[in-house]
């Protein structure tokens, strides 16, 4: 626009008072293409976390009912987003969808999920877990108690998950083979058990090829009975011989509220110690329960989804392992049932209630009962005031997540802490 004039001194008076000084001007493109820059360099997650207003959808879908369990879930992991700055009804919303134990009412509440376009979704067991990542391959999802995400095809590795969905497990199959042990432990005439899984689903085709190794090796011989079969025809009919029990294995359809009161109730009708992976069957009247703290895993899945809806993904987070397990025993049933509990099942750490003792097993569940045997003995006062599980505990195997060929009847023990 203007004549280029090499000398100052040679400019006319007006080109200098209509140029602009060269510096103003490259202060104002530098500023133009900072601003430009930084937008474009801005995470999108966290543009989205400046807009005021903005309610995020959080979706939630379990395999069981709406009981008082999943109540207590839910609470814990509401409390623990909102420790965080998420609270349920201001900047996020939660959708919850329970599937009472049928696979074709959790397949429906799965597939409207996904149609909602949530941010991230909650599932709790291997099945939802399984119906949700059919309905989508996008949408992350964060599990909760789920048996073998691997194995069941949810995650390429623990490490790396690789897709859209990680989370926390509920236990390695080998976990299942304490169930027979300690069934063994608190009622020693046991010589026969009858196995309550559910075989359409991959877990629980998992935990009984587990316990059907094990048992024979501490003098059971178990029986299958598919949870989706006529249970009380097929239990009165396993309990006409003598010195049975049960074992429970984990399923949503076995948590439902109507077969778990109806299997509690057998079990009390023809006097057959039982043992399952999940607490609430000892506060319904059972016998015995042996399994991760799930109120724990919402927690902890609580602090998955806040890391989610700040922009991290699925595949970067770890799927993790319980830090808790609880061994329940409901003395009251015990005592009508003319058992004696073990000392050694109601060792230190213990937490008593009017009907029920829970021991904290300090040895991520991976130990043999003679190992957390000795780990209570030994260090009663530190396994009291811990709730997660020691490294390198005396069974050898609690800083590790590998394989499932940990012995337990006579597992090896390691060196102390």
């Amino acid at each position: 626009m203007f004549p280029p004039y090499p000398f100052r001194s040679a400019a006319p008076n007006w080109y200098m008072r209509c140029r602009k000084p060269r510096g103003a001007a490259m202060r104002r493109r530098n500023f133009i293409g900072g601003a430009l820059g930084s937008a474009a360099v801005w995470p999108l997650p966290a543009l989205a976390q400046q807009q005021p207003g903005r309610v995020r959808l959080i979706g939630t879908l379990t395999g069981i009912a709406d009981g008082s369990e999943s109540k207590a879930n839910y609470a814990a992991f509401r409390q623990e987003l909102q420790r965080v700055g998420w609270i349920d009804g201001q900047n996020v919303r939660i959708d919850a969808r329970f599937g009472e134990g049928d696979a074709s009412r959790i397949r429906k509440h799965a597939a409207e999920l996904a149609a909602l376009s949530p941010e991230v979704i909650l599932t709790t067991g291997g099945q939802a877990t399984e119906l949700m990542l059919q309905a989508t391959r996008t949408i992350p999802i964060v599990f909760a108690f789920v048996p073998d995400p691997v194995g069941s095809g949810f995650v390429e590795s623990l490490a790396e998950p690789g897709g859209n969905a990680t989370g926390f497990v509920q236990f390695e199959y080998s976990l299942s083979a304490k169930w027979p042990e300690l069934l063994k432990e608190i009622a020693p005439n046991v010589n026969r058990a009858a196995v309550i899984w559910d075989p359409t689903i991959t877990a629980g085709i998992g935990q009984f090829a587990v316990i059907q190794s094990v048992a024979p090796s501490i003098g059971i011989d178990v029986r299958p009975i598919s949870v989706h079969s006529d249970i009380e025809l097929v239990i009165a009919g396993f309990a006409r011989v003598p010195n049975g029990g049960l074992i429970v294995a984990a399923s949503a359809a076995a948590a439902t509220v109507t077969r778990r009161e109806l299997i509690i109730t057998l079990a009390a009708r023809h006097k057959l110690p039982a043992i399952a992976p999940f607490k609430f069957f000892v506060t319904g009247g059972g016998l015995m329960s042996y399994g991760a703290d799930l109120v724990e895993q919402f927690r902890r899945a609580a602090g998955y989804v806040d890391r989610i809806l700040k922009g991290d993904k699925p595949a970067d987070l770890p799927v993790q392992a319980p830090n808790k397990y609880e061994l329940a025993i409901n003395l009251k049933t015990a005592k009508a049932f003319g058992i004696t509990v073990p000392p050694a099942l109601l060792s230190p750490p213990t937490r008593w209630s009017n009907e029920a003792a829970q021991v904290h097993c300090v040895c991520r569940g991976r130990c043999s009962v003679a190992a957390r045997r000795a780990c209570a003995a030994e260090r009663p006062h530190a396994a009291a005031r811990r709730t997660d599980f020691y490294r390198g505990s005396r069974c050898g195997r609690a800083g590790s997540s590998g394989s499932s060929s940990a012995g337990f009847a006579g597992a090896r023990l390691g060196r102390r802490p």
